[in-house]
């Protein structure tokens, strides 16, 4: 009797283990492409935070690390900053993970993900529906998973939400010859080596957090700051705002004055540098297919990856449509 006993329990925990297997989102199995400053890939995890409730400067709330952590579940440290979000940004299901954790809860994202605040409801509709169709891939596949596993009700609740946020800035771009040493860590974001030091910058751009604990813990309010080479602004300054002499078209054109975006054409002003430049490099090798790609592939067809890196450079140091706030600094 006993033993039969036991069998049956370690039946109903195997089983259980199943079922949690199947809720659980599989993580993307991200495709290596070059350079790889641009399209970081994990090598190695931070030690895990000790699990004890975590909070962060001027929140009254607090989170277990596995809480920070659900995909499916997004913090919200500053509830009152921002609109009530849909059911979709705060709760996930399934492989529809919770927006708002890797964009968070202002839209600004992490410099792994997209910052989507403030574009509007028709362009965010039209990569959703991309993503969904497979028109638009993600190289490692994340975001074609999850729009497919949106219903359409949810990614126009979604789309709506995050056009009503504010662009502000989130990552600060410092020309410099020397960077900290770096690896990359969870959700392929660079930290700075335990073991400190500097090294050449190269032809990088290098992205680390300002405050590595808030960074982990997704607070809204710690940003980054982007390391580019000497120079790398006032070249990208010259090949944005004139062409080059023919190499490419001045972004204004169709992103509009400051580069805060000009109808469904979307703004750039103050994204994240790796994402700009994951974007033209996705462009230039045709990875990135839809309607908008069709329109880059003219002006990325000349760029060699110096103009990528300083074009990426400067745009990310303009200041974004709302400058009257700073989300980081």
């Amino acid at each position: 009797m006993k033993r039969a006993a036991v069998t049956v329990a370690i039946g109903i925990i195997f089983a259980t283990s199943i079922v949690v297997r199947s809720q659980a989102p599989t993580p993307p199995q991200v495709i290596p492409h070059d350079p790889a400053w641009a399209f970081p890939i994990t090598e190695k995890q931070l030690a895990p935070e000790e699990p004890t409730p975590k909070s962060v400067p001027n929140s009254t709330k607090t989170y277990l690390p596995k809480e920070i952590d659900d995909l499916q579940n997004a913090v919200d440290w500053f509830p009152s900053e921002h609109p009530p979000a849909p059911m979709i940004v705060q709760k996930g299901h399934g492989d529809a993970l919770a927006c708002g954790v890797c964009h968070l809860m202002h839209g600004l994202g992490h410099p792994e993900s997209a910052a989507v605040a403030g574009f509007t409801a028709k362009y965010i509709t039209q990569q959703l529906a991309d993503f969904k169709s497979g028109v638009r891939k993600d190289l490692g596949g994340r975001m074609n998973t999850i729009a497919n596993a949106l219903s359409d009700q949810e990614l126009r609740d979604s789309a709506d939400w995050f056009a009503s946020l504010k662009p502000a800035t989130f990552t600060i771009v410092k020309e410099s010859a020397t960077v900290p040493k770096t690896f990359v860590g969870g959700g392929r974001m660079r930290f700075k080596l335990e073991t400190g030091g500097t090294e050449p910058i190269g032809n990088r751009i290098v992205t680390v957090p300002d405050d590595q604990d808030r960074v982990r813990r997704r607070d809204p309010h710690s940003g980054f700051t982007a390391y580019v080479p000497p120079g790398s602004i006032a070249r990208g300054r010259a090949l944005a705002t004139t062409g080059g002499n023919g190499k490419t078209i001045a972004c204004a054109t169709c992103h509009g004055e400051a580069l805060r975006g000009l109808g469904n054409v979307p703004h750039l002003a103050g994204l994240h540098p790796i994402y700009i430049a994951r974007q033209l490099y996705l462009f230039k090798d045709g990875t990135r297919h839809g309607v908008d790609a069709e329109l880059m592939k003219k002006p990325v067809a000349k760029l060699t990856d110096g103009d990528i890196l300083a074009l990426s450079a400067y745009i990310a140091s303009l200041p974004p449509a709302d400058t009257s706030s700073s989300a980081s600094h």
